[in-house]
Formats: C-alpha cells, structure tokens, sequence
C-alpha cells in the first residue's frame, strides 16, 4: 500500500506533463499559453534607455542611444540621439512613420515581430495575434521542442533541424520568447536570428533587458535596456506624429 500511495504522485505527474505536451499541437496553442498566463497581470507600457551597438565587418563599432517607449498593442515609439533634434520612428498598428527634424519625413507598412512576440500576445487576444504572425507568413500547424540555453522550448514555425524556416522560439517554463529566425530587411533570401536575453522580473511580467541580432552567424546589432520603467503615465500624443516634439516621455 505504502509503495502504491508512493507511486500514485509520479503517475499523476507524468500524466499531466503528457497532457501539457499533448495541449501544444499547433502554434495557436503556444500563443494562447503565453496570452492565458500572463493576461491579467502584464503591464501595460513600457519605457527605456536603449544602447544600440552596431557591429560592423571590419571590427568597428557604432554605438548610439535611444529612447524607447511602447504600448501594448502595437504601439513603440523610438527617439534617436538627442530627443531635441526631433528623430527617430513610430510603429503604430503595423506602420512605420520616419520622423526627421520633428518631421514627418514618411510612412510604409512595417509590423515588428519582436513586439508582437515579446509584448502583444500578452496583451490582446490569442486569436488576433495568430492571425498577424501568420499573415506574416509563419507556419503555426508546425510546433516541436528544442533545448535553447538549458531550458526546454517550444519551436512554431519550422520542423525540427530547420533554421532556414520563419520561426520563433518560446520557453516552455515561463513561456517568454526567446529567439526568432526570419528574413533580413536588405536582403530577404538572407535569415536573421534575433535573440531576447537576461530577461527581468517586471511588474506582473518580464523584459529582456538584452536583445541580440546575428547574421550569416556574425553578431551585426545588440539593445542594452536601462532605466527600465512600467506603467508610466504616457502623454496620449507619445504615438502621434503631429505631437512626436511636444510628447517626450523621457524628459520626465
């Protein structure tokens, strides 16, 4: 009997790791996982200092500072260098606005992965997020686990070996993004791997207080987040280019 009761945990355990398991058959499932954990308790906005570093061929570096504030949905709001010159870029509902000498200077389609994978899907409903990931083109019939830094992942996007597919990759534990593949913007026969790293307890949620781009396996672009703030009291008009010079959250 002693033996029995002993045994009963480790067969209702692995009973429910199966069935853990068995719930991840598509990406849909991932992204309805990450949303359901954290719904009710990730925070809202974001803000901070970001250090750019650009890794150039030769072996020089370029480094800048940037000022970054997002919301969630689909809102990010970016000022480069100095905030008094006026520059930098909005990402507000998958448009892109160029921003110059406080200027409108021009707008294109552009959707940032990197916010809808690391911030929207806590913030907005499973369904419309699997409906922008796989408008832009990621396959979520296709799930597998990998091992990624020690920690177990869930894989959408491609089968298991491939890294030539749109994917993106999600710990299993936390479930936090942690890595994706996709096209380069210059070239889209190239693929980029873009990593999200030391990631930080933060207000009911987590950031990645580091963000790693590579390219044809050389490190081309890192983000260094400081100053990191959640929840901030944001001027309305931060994500409006008509207000881009009168809304600088950072001087607060």
């Amino acid at each position: 009997m002693k033996s029995a009761m002993l045994r009963l945990p480790m067969i209702v355990l692995a009973a429910l790791t199966v069935s853990h398991a068995q719930d991840m058959q598509s990406g849909q499932d991932v992204l309805r996982a990450m949303h359901d954990h954290y719904a009710k308790s990730w925070y809202h906005n974001l803000t901070f200092t970001q250090k750019s570093t650009t890794y150039n061929a030769n072996g020089t570096t370029q480094v800048e500072t940037w000022y970054e504030a997002l919301e969630l949905p689909a809102k990010l709001r970016i000022d480069i260098g100095d905030p008094s010159k006026g520059d930098g870029y909005l990402m507000v509902d998958g448009t892109l606005t160029i921003i110059k000498d406080g200027k409108e200077a021009g707008t294109r389609p552009r959707l940032n992965m990197l916010l809808v994978l690391g911030f929207d899907v806590y913030g907005q409903g499973p369904e419309t997020t699997a409906k922008v990931v796989e408008g832009e083109g990621y396959d979520l019939k296709k799930v597998h686990e990998e091992v990624w830094e020690g920690e177990l992942v869930y894989v959408v996007g491609a089968e298991k070996r491939d890294l030539k597919s749109k994917q993106f990759w999600v710990e299993k534990k936390r479930l936090l993004f942690v890595r994706l593949f996709e096209p380069t913007q210059a070239d889209p026969k190239k693929f980029q791997e873009i990593r999200f790293e030391d990631y930080r307890s933060m207000a009911g949620g987590w950031v990645a207080a580091r963000v790693e781009v590579y390219a044809d396996d050389r490190k081309v672009f890192s983000e260094d987040y400081s100053d990191i703030q959640s929840n901030a009291k944001l001027d309305p008009g931060t994500f409006d280019a008509k207000q881009f010079n009168s809304t600088h959250w950072e001087k607060r």
